[in-house]
């Protein structure tokens, strides 16, 4: 399986895999608690298959490359006790590693929630080697990160904290991931919500439930997460495009830190607001690719 030393001082291992081939790179970077696995409507409708490259980099083709990787404290990637070792500039450093490591000079960059967090710090380190930037359901961090109070939210929060097993934790990151009437749709004879709970149950179920250590530490790097006026204008000022895409019915990321994000970043980026939840990229995949698509022409 491939993995990318990204520190040799933590002794730091980034897991990853690239599909299909080609001289488009775009590089996927997900966000709390999720894995590289998350992106599957994207890695299939960019890459144009979901069957992972032996070994890591494509040898050739004329499409596009993607990679998708787990962060630090998730999946396959090292999980570190110290919390210090979690802020989304040292994990903006572990992808430019990883983009190191495949020799991509330039690549878009899509990021989701905390990887949109990230894909914001990588964009302002290494400006030169964004051709553009996607933003899914992002917030600016801090206060930000905290959903709108309610009596739902704070239901789906004791029982996130409560789940201890794949198919409680299933259950509740289907509400935390989906519009209420996007479950509730049925697909055939069943509703999305039980199709997809089974999903869910066999994807935890392989990749194991996060560790305690690597949630509370990218906790910590949401919570810690700033862009400066200085970083703000260095993505201002590179030149390449900047989509912010959002769900109205995100219950995770209130939308209206995602309009202040856009607000800032004007004239490059452009605020995008569908229909759907936290995992917008999901419920609305083909406008979300297309969008996306529309980045890397």
């Amino acid at each position: 399986m491939p993995h990318c030393p990204v520190d040799g001082r933590s002794g730091t291992e980034i897991f990853y895999r690239t599909y299909g081939g080609g001289p488009v790179k775009v590089l996927l970077i997900i966000g709390l608690a999720g894995t590289h696995d998350s992106w599957g409507p994207q890695i299939r409708g960019l890459a144009g298959t979901d069957r992972p490259n032996d070994g890591g980099a494509a040898g050739g083709g004329d499409g596009v490359e993607v990679c998708a990787f787990d962060n630090r404290g998730a999946g396959r990637s090292s999980v570190h006790a110290d919390k210090s070792e979690y802020t989304t500039e040292i994990m903006a450093k572990d992808a430019i590693a990883l983009l190191d490591h495949l020799r991509w000079e330039r690549a878009h960059v899509i990021g989701h929630s905390m990887g949109g967090m990230i894909a914001c710090k990588l964009a302002a380190m290494v400006p030169d080697r964004v051709l553009s930037l996607g933003l899914l359901n992002v917030t600016g961090g801090g206060f930000e990160c905290f959903p709108k109070i309610d009596r739902r939210n704070i239901s789906i929060a004791i029982r996130f904290l409560r789940a201890k097993t794949p198919e409680q934790r299933a259950a509740v990151d289907l509400d935390i991931h989906y519009s209420k009437e996007y479950l509730e749709e049925y697909v055939g004879s069943s509703t999305r919500r039980a199709v997809l709970h089974q999903e869910y149950v066999k994807s935890i179920a392989t990749t194991g439930l996060q560790s305690d250590y690597g949630f509370q530490g990218q906790i910590n790097a949401c919570w810690n997460h700033r862009m400066t006026k200085t970083e703000i204008e260095l993505i201002r000022s590179a030149g390449f495009p900047v989509s912010i895409i959002h769900g109205r019915h995100d219950v995770v990321a209130q939308i209206c830190h995602a309009r202040n994000l856009a607000e800032k970043l004007k004239p490059v980026a452009r605020m995008i607001e569908l229909d759907g939840g936290h995992l917008v990229s999901h419920e609305r995949t083909k406008e979300v690719l297309y969008l996306e698509q529309e980045l890397e022409s």
